[in-house]
């Protein structure tokens, strides 16, 4: 039966996790995984193993989460600027109307 990690890497791992939060520290986040892996792949080699499947796949849901929260902050300025385009479209033909 394999042991759980200690809790030493377990707090190092939450630590990760917080950093990885951010992609612009995914760099730092991966670094840092590197040297837990190389820990628990001593000790633990089945265990680093799914560990590292599971870290992969929370740094690639994080990047793939930031991406579409950026496309969407540029989806919402484009309609901002539609709207306001808009709205001043209208104002200019209710101008236009009242002058004629």
């Amino acid at each position: 039966m394999t042991q759980a990690l200690p809790p030493t890497a377990a707090e190092t791992l939450q630590s990760l996790i917080a950093l990885a939060e951010d992609v612009a520290n995914h760099g730092q986040a991966h670094a840092e995984f590197e040297t837990l892996y190389d820990q628990a792949r001593h000790s633990h080699p089945e265990l680093a193993e799914m560990l590292k499947s599971l870290w992969q796949a929370y740094v690639a849901a994080q990047r793939s989460s930031a991406f579409w929260k950026e496309l969407s902050e540029v989806e919402k300025k484009l309609a901002d600027r539609m709207t306001e385009s808009h709205l001043q479209l209208r104002q200019n033909y209710l101008r236009l109307m009242q002058e004629q």
